[in-house]
């Protein structure tokens, strides 16, 4: 990102900065009955009955309170850190979004109605660089998340149902004494007003939020000691049990499950780090639950279940604890089979397996002058930026790099940064400080153009800096000068936030920019073909985007245009004052224009009105279609044209196959049941586009700043395999309900709908990776699109996507030297502020290959290999990948066993510490829907597109998933443990009177076995026989204790996971029982090993390298 290349394409889109319509939508009732129980509608406001939902518009962390006062002005340059937030305000902020890792502000947070309303914050919260003399406002240390506003008032009502307005977000009360946590009651990224429920959470959100009622005790403290160093098993006595696998949960709490606890409320939100502008204004941290009639009291218990697990094997006390051992059972080669089976030789209680954590860590990126370890990214953690960033931003899959490629090809790991650039924050962190150096623009290496940051080292009494990155020797500026102390270090390092901090934000100069910000964009494409009516998606889109437009943000610059399409297209001219809105067609199909030059998006102040009443209209318009044929992607082409002046997101909600016009494709699903039934080895080609005519539209939306998002209301074949690259390469996404219930699944549309809009982002962005000489970028892997090598480019970035980075050795490193990373991110606020987010990570160099095992990220380096497994299906025989992927984790723990473990009896299996999950997870990968020989293409080929941007904290969940019992809820202690009691996914855990919640962080699927009780399905489900539960289930809260705990479980799930989380029926002996057992991954299954087996399959392939 070279201060000299403009931002790409287009001018930069701000989103205004104005809040949102205080009622937004006072009556979500539109939706069908059965939603009413989650209450998608937003709460109300505090002083609101319950019933009734006048959410603020972003309900989500970013989401904003209500509409602010005239007073306030969003997009005053002052502001604090982000400028482009508005003020806080006292009122709750319910966000539904995400919880409570909330960026600051979600991206639109609107500011509270007047009465609710926060002052805002004194000072500005830039940092100008100009006056070294000038300290960053120590109030801010205490600031809650960036962005978020602390607010007086606990959000009436959470958008996954957090804890009650008066729980405190960590709920232990403790906290409020603590400097890094606001008050509790606040969370700092509240989300929308209380009022607004926030539906659900996204589901792709990064950090679960974090339990509303989670206390912070002690573990918060406690520093996160650091991976113990790994040592080989000696051996355990094979009846030993691996008590503790300490740390290596996987997910062991959702990370983020805690709210934000807030920011103190004094403070607004001072320096906002987000981007995002608006601040929250409340506490909730999803802002309102979004399903009311779940509302729950506090969510106490699962919070514990947030709390991170402890570095695999590393409980913080015992720091040196390192070596992860398996039975010695897998031995002695000749009888490993037979041993197998014995429980005397493998017993299946002691293998490996990922252990909740309850405690949250308070993890400090670096201490004396060194990196620390963090936390497993499935953990709770809070995070304090020492000049390492947060590792929810940005994290490698070791902590100490090679010195030499040689090093890092025999230890077999992969080395890759994940990058997550607007991933929510803790509420406890402090924000992300912007720093404006006024018309020269930030400090950067004359040479490699890397930007100034915490590891340039100031020489020659501080006339001269050295590049951490090149090496070079620059001259410093005379307005920048500063003497340097006895340390070495400038005697304002500490006062400034781009030599103390990790992670800052610039704020970008006219050189950043190619056009003025444009405004906040949003078209909307509905499918009217006769299925789509028939089905309910029609109205099912037309009641989401209604009550969606509340989390628009208010004002002048927030632009919307809608548009319906079956073979032809149909635009609708909302400018016409007082007059019902035009409808305008367009029959060519092949050679798409757009009617008219203006009034297709116009003004969401202007055309409200006549938007709503047309979105109410159109499924009665269309209500007789017997149009059958798709012109989808001429439909997103005139979109395309409409949007194109200014760019801006494009949101299509598609129900069929397109058929006709250009992009048209043909159903290629017999084909592909016929070719992978007959074993064809080309049947992989059907995961591939079947042309180029969508890749090469979508390269042009994506040079015009267009982002699409696909939203698939389907009940058959689509071909998302060629859909897909459109939303991949404008920076988009792909929702996918298939098959698509009316009943059940328009919560889940309304509430991924509401999640897309409000959370924290940033449009045209560029972004680029540089690192220490010695390493190179090799590639990028994720949803953008890349004209040059070294650049890629955003049309749209969000708090949920993730890109992977790899690299490789060009140089050799010094031992004892460090290597530096550095993501730039060139954006534009959704408030229209240029901004260049800048993140920074510095490891330490070895040549020692033991030190590369104990330093290993286990979720980081899965996360990898989940990626290029999903990369390697669409060109490559599934068996092929299968093994590809077996294979890497072979070669790393032979690589571990043959030079670093010190045993030498061939009978044992030997595991680092930190990666002893690795065979279970990759055994888990290997049977995922991605890699299984059964399953729909369009099925597979959604699993590809969902795992490109993936975040780490989601990546293990997705193919190893959360299983726990609710039939037993009710006598589980309150104590924050409902959802860390955990099961192995083995059907041996499964009893014949049991009742289960398996949830992988996008479905949750409730099972049902033969022999409940059947008052016990009387309190959950109000039927007394399990073939009286109705197979699209909407998830109701009766008038008992055991309703209500499950409510509270699904809701906390759906506040840690940011995603709506769509519930599926499995009953035993049912056809729908059958989507159940594949989730069991550690049984045995046709043509798949169970997990003990795998265990002895790996340890015999690495005698075999070793023989």
């Amino acid at each position: 990102m070279a201060s000299s290349q403009p931002f790409p394409s287009g001018p930069p889109r701000p989103r205004p900065g104005f809040s949102p319509n205080p009622n937004p939508n006072p009556n979500p009732s539109a939706a069908a009955d059965a939603i009413q129980n989650l209450q998608i509608g937003r709460p109300p406001p505090p002083s609101a009955v319950p019933g009734v939902a006048a959410a603020p518009p972003f309900t989500s962390p970013a989401s904003r309170p209500g509409p602010p006062p005239a007073a306030t002005s969003l997009s005053r340059p002052g502001h604090p850190p982000f400028a482009s937030r508005p003020p806080p305000s006292s009122a709750p902020i319910t966000s539904n979004g995400p919880p409570a890792f909330g960026l600051g502000a979600p991206r639109f947070p609107p500011p509270p109605p007047a009465s609710q309303q926060m002052p805002p914050v004194s000072g500005p919260a830039t940092i100008r660089a100009a006056s070294p003399s000038a300290a960053p406002p120590q109030a801010q240390v205490a600031r809650s998340f960036p962005g978020s506003p602390p607010s007086a008032h606990p959000p009436s009502s959470q958008p996954f149902m957090g804890p009650p307005p008066s729980s405190q977000p960590f709920m232990s009360p403790q906290l409020s004494s603590q400097p890094l946590m606001g008050p509790l009651s606040s969370r700092p990224f509240g989300g929308p007003p209380s009022s607004q429920p926030f539906g659900g959470p996204p589901s792709s959100r990064p950090f679960g939020g974090p339990p509303s009622s989670q206390p912070f005790g002690g573990p918060s403290s406690q520093p996160f000691g650091g991976l113990p160093a790994s040592q080989p098993f000696s051996g355990l006595p094979a009846s030993q049990p691996f008590s503790g696998l300490p740390a290596s949960q996987p997910f062991s709490g959702p990370p983020a499950s805690q709210p934000f606890s807030g920011p103190p409320a004094s403070q607004p939100y001072t320096a906002p780090p987000m981007p995002f502008p608006g601040p929250p204004t409340s506490s909730s941290p999803f802002g309102t639950p979004s399903w009311q009639s779940q509302a729950q009291q506090g969510v106490p218990s699962m919070v514990s279940m947030q709390a991170p697990p402890r570095m695999f094997g590393m409980p913080p006390h015992t720091p040196g604890q390192t070596m992860a051992s398996v039975p010695p059972v897998m031995g002695h080669s000749p009888l490993a089979g037979h041993q197998v089976s014995t429980p005397s030789k493998i017993d299946p209680n002691q293998i490996p397996r990922p252990v909740p954590s309850t405690s949250v860590v308070l993890f400090e990126t670096r201490q004396g002058n060194q990196a620390n370890i963090p936390p497993p990214a499935t953990s709770d953690f809070i995070v304090k930026d020492n000049g390492n960033c947060s590792p929810r931003l940005m994290r490698c899959t070791m902590n100490q790099i090679p010195c030499t490629g040689d090093l890092l090809s025999t230890s077999s790991m992969p080395l890759a940064l994940m990058v997550q650039p607007f991933a929510l924050p803790h509420p406890s962190e402090e924000p992300i400080q912007v720093v404006d150096f006024g018309e020269s623009g930030p400090l950067r290496c004359s040479r490699c153009k890397g930007y100034v940051n915490p590891f340039m080292r100031f020489v020659d009494q501080g006339r001269h800096f050295t590049c951490n990155l090149c090496g070079f020797t620059n001259e410093t500026p005379r307005d920048y000068y500063c003497n340097l102390g006895p340390d070495g270090r400038r005697r304002d390092a500490d006062e400034r936030p781009e030599l103390c901090r990790g992670t800052v934000e610039f704020v970008a100069t006219k050189e950043y920019m190619v056009r003025d910000p444009m405004p906040a964009v949003f078209f909307f494409i509905i499918d009217v073909t006769m299925n789509a009516i028939q089905t309910g998606a029609t109205a099912a889109a037309c009641t989401a985007v209604s009550q969606a437009l509340a989390e628009l943000p208010e004002g002048p610059r927030t632009m919307v245009g809608v548009a319906t399409f079956d073979s032809s297209i149909h635009f609708y001219n909302l400018k016409r004052a007082s007059q019902q809105p035009l409808m305008l067609i367009v029959p060519d199909i092949q050679d798409v224009y757009t009617p008219l030059h203006t009034d297709l998006i116009v003004q969401l102040t202007e055309c409200r009105q006549n938007l709503e009443q047309l979105l109410d209209s159109i499924p009665n318009m269309f209500e007789n279609n017997r149009v059958t044929e798709s012109a989808f992607g001429a439909a997103i082409k005139a979109g395309f044209l409409a949007m194109k002046p200014t760019g801006g997101k494009l949101l299509v909600f598609q129900s069929v196959l397109p058929s006709v016009g250009i992009g048209s494709l043909s159903s290629r699903e017999a084909e592909g049941r016929t070719n992978i039934s007959s074993g064809d080895k080309e049947a992989h080609k059907l995961l591939q586009p079947a042309d180029k005519t969508l890749k090469t539209m979508a390269i042009e939306f994506a040079e015009y700043q267009v982002c699409v998002d696909i939203f698939l209301t389907t009940q058959t074949f689509v071909d998302i395999a060629s859909i897909s690259v459109v939303p991949r390469t404008t920076g988009g996404q792909v929702y996918y309900y298939y098959p698509f219930s009316a009943v059940s699944d328009t919560a889940k549309l309304y509430n991924d709908l509401r999640w897309n809009i409000s959370r924290p982002q940033g449009f045209e962005a560029v972004m680029r990776v540089r690192c220490s000489q010695g390493l190179q970028v090799q590639e990028y892997s994720g949803n953008f699109c890349k004209r040059i090598p070294t650049d890629i480019d955003l049309p749209a970035i969000d708090c949920d996507k993730t890109i992977m980075v790899t690299f490789k050795h060009d140089d050799k490193f010094q031992e004892g030297s460090e290597c530096g990373f550095q993501c730039a991110l060139l954006y534009t606020t959704v408030y229209g502020q240029r901004r260049i987010r800048i993140i920074n990570l510095s490891l330490p160099c070895t040549s020692m290959l033991s030190n590369l095992f104990r330093s290993a990220d286990l979720d980081t380096q899965f996360a990898c290999f989940l990626k290029q497994a999903a990369n390697g299906v669409p060109t490559s025989p599934l068996s092929q990948v299968r093994d590809q992927i077996t294979n890497l984790c072979i070669n790393i723990l032979h690589s571990y066993r043959k030079y670093c473990a010190t045993v030498s009896s061939s009978g044992q299996l030997i595991l680092p510490e930190a990666l002893k999950l690795l065979p279970l997870y990759t055994l888990a990968l290997v049977k995922s829907i991605g890699l299984r020989n059964d399953g729909r293409l369009d099925d597979r080929s959604y699993w590809i597109s969902h795992v490109a941007s993936l975040s780490i904290s989601l990546a293990i969940p997705l193919v190893y998933p959360r299983m726990i019992s609710i039939h037993d809820l009710a006598s589980k202690e309150e104590d924050g443990s409902l959802l860390s009691a955990t099961i192995p996914l083995s059907s041996e855990h499964i009893n014949e009177d049991g009742i289960y919640l398996l949830e992988n962080g996008e479905d949750g699927l409730i099972y049902v076995a033969n022999m409940v009780n059947s008052d016990i399905l009387q309190q959950l489900f109000g039927v007394s026989s399990a073939d009286g539960i109705p197979t699209q289930l909407v998830l109701q809260q009766f008038d008992n204790d055991l309703s209500k705990k499950l409510n509270d479980v699904v809701n906390e799930i759906r506040r840690q996971r940011c995603s709506y989380l769509r519930l599926r029926l499995c009953r035993k002996g049912d056809p729908s029982g059958m989507f159940f057992f594949p989730y069991m991954v550690e049984d045995k299954a046709p043509g798949g090993l169970s997990y003990v087996e795998f265990l002895v399959h790996v340890h015999r392939q690495i005698q075999t390298k070793m023989a």
